[in-house]
This record gives C-alpha cells, sequence and structure tokens, in this order.
C-alpha cells in the first residue's frame, strides 16, 4: 500500500513538472521540507492561494473601473507573477508575463483576454495540487500510522 502511494505521489508530481505546470522551484521548496515541519510546502502553497485570491480580486476591481490604470494593472501582475514564481507555478507565470506585455502595449482588450487565461491556469494548478497534496497526505499518514504498529 506504501509503495503504491509513493508510486502515485512521485507520478503525479512528475506530470506536474512535465507538463510545466510546476518547475524546479517547487522541487527546491520540496527539499526544504523535513520531519520536523512535514506540512512546510503544502503551507507556503496555502499562502499563494491567499495572495492569488487578493491579487485576481484587485486586478478585476481594475479592469471593471474605468479609465484602465496600466501602470497600476501592470504592478498587481508583477507581483502576482512573483507569487507564483515563488512556488515555480510556471504556466501561471507565463501568462503573467503575456498580461504585462498588453499592459505596455496599453491593450484593454489583450489584457482581459489573456487574464482569463491567468485565472484559467491558476484554478487548473490549484486543483492539480489539492489532488497532489490529498495523495501526499494520505501517505504521511499511512507511514506514520504504520510506524506506530
Amino acid at each position: 500500500m506504501e509503495n503504491q502511494k509513493q508510486h502515485q505521489a512521485a507520478y503525479m508530481r512528475r506530470s506536474l513538472l512535465d507538463q510545466g505546470y510546476l518547475d524546479e522551484q517547487f522541487i527546491h521548496l520540496e527539499e526544504l521540507q523535513d520531519d520536523a515541519n512535514p506540512n512546510f510546502v503544502e503551507e507556503v502553497v496555502k499562502l499563494f492561494y491567499t495572495d492569488s485570491a487578493r491579487f485576481i480580486r484587485n486586478i478585476e476591481l481594475a479592469l471593471e473601473n474605468g479609465p484602465c490604470d496600466f501602470a497600476r494593472l501592470d504592478n498587481l501582475m508583477y507581483q502576482f507573477k512573483g507569487s507564483s514564481s515563488s512556488i515555480g507555478a510556471t504556466r501561471v507565470k507565463r501568462q503573467c508575463s503575456q498580461f504585462q506585455e498588453y499592459c505596455n502595449a496599453k491593450n484593454i482588450e489583450g489584457c482581459k483576454n489573456t487574464f482569463q487565461g491567468v485565472k484559467q491556469e491558476y484554478a487548473t494548478l490549484k486543483t492539480k495540487l489539492e489532488a497532489y497534496f490529498q495523495v501526499s497526505l494520505s501517505l504521511i499518514r499511512y507511514i506514520g500510522n504504520y510506524s506506530k504498529d
């Protein structure tokens, strides 16, 4: 059972990397995790979710309320991209960069369209990471219960 869960977690992680959802930064975060703080990565990612929700909401408001302040939009997206980089969210980061290009070109329609892509990549990553953490957590619990016996 443990071996199966380890294999499943490893497969999910490899898939996230191979499909470009995550990069080596996520691996570095996992390397910082240890027995003293077994939920380190999950806690960092939860902080990312909290920050992301705030950034997304602020960008939505800035896009809805005219006139468009491209400098503010670019700054908000710059912060969101930095937050995404901190966990290795490659696809989200790429969409953020595209959004910033439209900001620099002062193209509101490009910003709005690309922002939909940002939100989609974020939602997909969140779903995939939650599934990955669910498998990882069940493995940790299994190992913990097994070592007590």
